[in-house]
């Protein structure tokens, strides 16, 4: 028995827009060219390319770009709600500024969709130093693991990759998937979300999907430069590829990685897996300091 699930990672490039047309354009277009799979994944603030529908001085300026973006939601939610339906697919949605309560700072929302219609959202829970210093962008604090036809769904955006605590408790609550839609300015910083998931994968006995944006965009300051590649981890455990990189596409180019896995291989790896990090990992918490 077994319980293939089909999955596509995108790397996303930003487009400029003159109107929302446009825009549903691209993404019924990327949509479509993921057709085949049953779980599709955007990356992390690919949202902020609506910007540039408020205009190149709204488009370039921090605050009124977070603005502009999330002024947008109602429609994006209606777009992918719609799209997920017309494929019969699970799609994460680019993440993006959303403003929990008037008044209130914007957190990053990413937003999962089935045939039926908006399932969830997921906020990232860590912010970088540019988000803290810069954007003001802020944390919502809270996990969720999405039980969905096509696994059990936990999300980590970019940075929160990087701290083990929090794939765990997702792990821990049943998540066999974690999706890490990423935005990274640098190799270096690719790498540490790169690196994060891998180590994700390996310590949970389960799938990771990191969905990045690539390239370049000129005419706003928060996501001028973008850099990485699409990939579907898994533990390198005997019952996965050596190198635990399940599939992954060229570095900086843009397009869908995709691949199918097996839900039901997940917990057989975790129950007999050349090594047990799902099973031992509580040792370690237990070990003492001399």
């Amino acid at each position: 028995m077994s319980r293939p699930v089909r999955i596509a990672a995108a790397a996303y490039p930003f487009d400029w827009f003159d109107d929302f047309a446009a825009y549903e354009a691209k993404i019924s277009a990327w949509v479509a060219k993921a057709g085949d799979c049953d779980l599709l994944v955007f990356p992390e603030y690919g949202a902020m390319e609506l910007a540039s529908l408020g205009g190149p001085e709204i488009a370039r300026d921090l605050e009124s770009s977070l603005h502009e973006v999330a002024r947008h939601e109602p429609a994006r939610d209606a777009l992918h709600a719609r799209l997920a339906a017309e494929h019969g697919c699970h799609i994460l949605a680019a993440s993006g500024p959303a403003f929990p309560r008037p008044g209130a700072r914007p957190v990053n929302r990413a937003v999962l969709f089935g045939p039926q219609g908006r399932i969830g959202h997921q906020d990232k829970q860590i912010m970088t130093r540019f988000e803290r210093e810069s954007w003001d962008v802020v944390a919502a604090p809270g996990l969720r693991v999405f039980d969905t036809p096509v696994g059990r769904i936990g999300i980590t955006i970019c940075y929160d990759s990087e701290f083990p605590l929090l794939a765990r408790r997702l792990a821990e609550a049943g998540a066999e998937i974690i999706l890490t839609p990423s935005c990274t300015d640098s190799v270096a910083g690719f790498m540490r979300v790169r690196i994060g998931c891998m180590a994700r994968a390996l310590e949970n006995q389960c799938v990771v999907v990191q969905a990045p944006t690539v390239g370049d965009c000129a005419w706003n300051p928060a996501i001028d430069e973008n850099r990485g590649r699409a990939a579907i981890y898994a533990p390198p455990d005997g019952m996965w590829p050596e190198t635990g990189v399940v599939a992954e596409g060229a570095m900086d180019r843009p397009g869908w990685v995709k691949a199918e896995i097996d839900l039901d291989r997940i917990a057989e790896s975790r129950q007999r897996g050349q090594v047990l990090p799902w099973l031992h990992w509580p040792e370690s918490a237990a070990s003492p300091l001399d």
